[in-house]
């Protein structure tokens, strides 16, 4: 009989597409042998790794059906990696006490709209003409992992970090593609916005609770992995009434929203605070 463990091993270490979507079963308290973050997860050839450099298209090209797909794609690819990731977050930590049973069981709903996210990027990708895998696919999301040594440090990268960057990208190609009249991306990013504010709450949820309901930024700053700051947490046009939708307090959103350094999204032109 299968498990969650058998369905975390199979996301993370098998190869193909449809492994990766595969069934993944409710977490049970069973014994578990735990593993480390492989150097990488199991990818077939169609959607290894590659270390050839794809450029995510502008604003303005947006209008053609091929850039929006190349779009998708990098969306695509940013869900399966959080995946892959969030898989081997199952196995790597331990679930001794409470704290560690909702971990898992938060992460498997979570995982369970990231595979949601994956189908509907590939058929809005293959509605545009191109597959999964036909462009270059990065694994900046998986570099981090070597920092990841505890769940709190995941989730300071995933939920409040990673996650919280996608509040404000889903929101501005939401509005892109409204703009150019095209309803069914506009609709595949909503849904994925939707679904992002409750991770980010999840995420925070977890995270004060571990913290003993003590100051949740200070608590984000130091695990946050090395290199990495929290401009990471913010995307294009930034909008800090998503991070209170997601629960995260005025305090917590305050020092977001005025936290500056070099990171070079948050830089451009296009960036700033929404009131």
């Amino acid at each position: 009989m299968s498990s969650w463990i058998d369905s975390a091993e199979q996301i993370l270490y098998g190869k193909s597409l449809e492994e990766k979507l595969c069934s993944i079963e409710p977490f049970e308290d069973i014994d578990l042998k735990l593993h480390h973050y492989p150097s990488l997860p199991g990818r077939n050839k169609t959607i290894e790794f590659s270390d050839r450099k794809q450029k995510f298209p502008g604003k303005g090209s947006l209008i053609e059906d091929e850039k929006k797909a190349i779009a998708f794609h990098f969306f695509a690819n940013h869900e399966l990696l959080a995946l892959e990731m969030m898989a081997a977050a199952l196995l790597v930590y331990p679930h001794r006490d409470e704290a560690g049973i909702r971990f898992k069981k938060d992460l498997i709903a979570t995982m369970k709209d990231e595979q949601k996210h994956m189908k509907l990027y590939i058929i809005r990708m293959k509605e545009l003409g191109i597959e999964f895998g036909d462009f270059p696919l990065n694994d900046f999301f998986w570099r981090q992992t070597p920092n990841l040594k505890t769940p709190e440090q995941f989730y300071a990268l995933m939920a409040l970090t990673f996650e919280s960057a996608n509040l404000d990208f889903a929101s501005y190609y939401a509005e892109v593609f409204k703009e150019l009249g095209d309803e069914k991306s506009v609709q595949t990013m909503n849904i994925v916005l939707e679904d992002e504010i409750i991770h980010v709450a999840r995420g925070a949820r977890w995270m004060d609770r571990v913290n003993k309901g003590n100051d949740l930024w200070s608590f984000y700053m130091d695990n946050l992995p090395p290199l990495l700051t929290p401009c990471r947490a913010k995307g294009i046009l930034y909008k800090p009434e998503l991070r209170t939708r997601s629960g995260l307090s005025s305090d917590f959103v305050d020092k977001l929203t005025n936290y500056q350094d070099d990171y070079r999204i948050t830089q451009r032109k296009t960036w700033k605070a929404t009131p």
